[in-house]
Formats: structure tokens, sequence, C-alpha cells
């Protein structure tokens, strides 16, 4: 009879967890809707933004183009609690946070050798159906970059 009611109990745990990732509305994927976009002349985008539940974090991986017109691929491995995560495939970043303020925003902030070199803030609506990535930054001489990318999920 313990031992029923100790696995009972440890599958309801897995369960709840599974289902607490499932929730997250930013897991999927999602494709840039040039036309709803406001991208920064000069600026990289993402074309492609894939999040996945990984253990107890979260996997992001993008495809897009830089500046110049050159395919891009990146990938972050980490959780959505503001800490700094590794960030590979990314020239202008070594390190990744991502905070969830609130259920459909985010925060987020991308590093370069410990200096902040983008922040941003990611808002999910239409019933979680877009996503809006708002950023700002610099360029390498150094003026201020604003961009507005918004993805629709597939």
């Amino acid at each position: 009879m313990k031992t029923r009611r100790i696995l009972f109990t440890v599958a309801f745990c897995v369960s709840a967890l599974a289902a607490s990732f499932a929730a997250d509305s930013n897991v999927g994927t999602w494709k840039l809707n040039e036309a709803k976009s406001k991208i920064a002349a000069g600026a990289s985008k993402n074309t492609s933004v894939v999040y996945t539940a990984e253990g107890d974090s979260y996997k992001c991986v993008t495809d897009g183009v830089d500046g110049k017109g050159k395919p891009t691929h990146s990938e972050w491995t980490g959780k959505f609690d503001g800490k700094d995560y590794p960030v590979t495939g990314d020239s202008n970043a070594d390190m990744r946070s991502i905070k969830k303020e609130h259920d459909g925003h985010y925060k987020i902030e991308n590093k370069k050798a410990g200096k902040t070199v983008l922040s941003g803030t990611v808002t999910l609506s239409d019933g979680d159906k877009t996503r809006t990535l708002k950023t700002e930054g610099k360029s390498a001489d150094g003026k201020k970059i604003e961009s507005t990318a918004v993805y629709d999920k597939q």
C-alpha cells in the first residue's frame, strides 16, 4: 500500500511539472511576420524562433540573417529566471538572460564579455498566437538601434 501511494505521488509530481512547461505559451515554433515587423536597417533578424522545454529549463534555437544578409543560427538553454546562461552561434552575444515577469511577458538581455549589448521585452498576445519582441541596443559605431519583431505561432 505504501509503495503504491509513493508511486502515485511521484507520478502526480512528474505530471504537474510536465504540465507547467506545456502551459508556457512561449514554447513552440514562431515565424517572423515581416509585414508587421519594424527591423532597424542593418540589424540582424531572426526569421524562426523555436522554444522547447528541456528538463527544468528551456532551449531556444533561432535562425535568421545578419545585417549583411548572411545566415545566422544561435542556441540558448536556460531558465526564465533572469540569470545569465551561455548563448552559442551569436557573434554579438555570449550570454543571455530571460525573466518571466508574468504570463505572456518576458524581459530579455544579451551580453558580450559581461556588457549588455541588447535588451528588450517579449509580449504574447492574440490568444498567445502572436509574439512581439521589442529590442534596443547599439550598433558597432555606437548608434542606438530599436527594432520590433512580430512572430506568428506555427
